[in-house]
């Protein structure tokens, strides 16, 4: 029981530190010029935005998942990977535009007869 309190306030620390790093590096680069590299604040935005998309992803009904590969850059979120009908792919697009923090969509998915 102790053990799981140590692990548990361990684990809130962690996530803590981590949250005042990602906000303390986002306000140091935001004036950074258009032409830079990404920031952290936006590498941080595009693993969220793409943990979100992974998560609506699975959740979906109509979209079988299971081959998708998801990756953001700037808020444009690219998929990849094998789908079995074209309404998989045709459903998985539209599912990502509906999450918050995607601008677009590049669907890179292809339709494979096998399963």
């Amino acid at each position: 029981m102790k053990r799981i309190l140590i692990l548990k306030t361990a684990a809130g620390a962690a996530c803590m530190t981590f949250a005042l790093m990602a906000g303390a590096q986002t306000t140091t680069n935001s004036s950074a010029p258009a032409g830079s590299s990404e920031s952290m604040g936006q590498h941080v935005d595009d693993a969220t935005i793409t943990t979100k998309v992974k998560a609506e992803l699975l959740g979906a009904k109509n979209v079988k998942s299971e081959h998708i590969h998801v990756k953001t850059r700037n808020g444009v979120v690219s998929l990849t990977g094998t789908v079995p009908s074209a309404e998989d792919r045709d459903n998985a697009k539209q599912v990502v535009e509906g999450v918050s923090g995607v601008s677009s969509v590049k669907n890179h998915l292809k339709v494979s007869a096998a399963s």
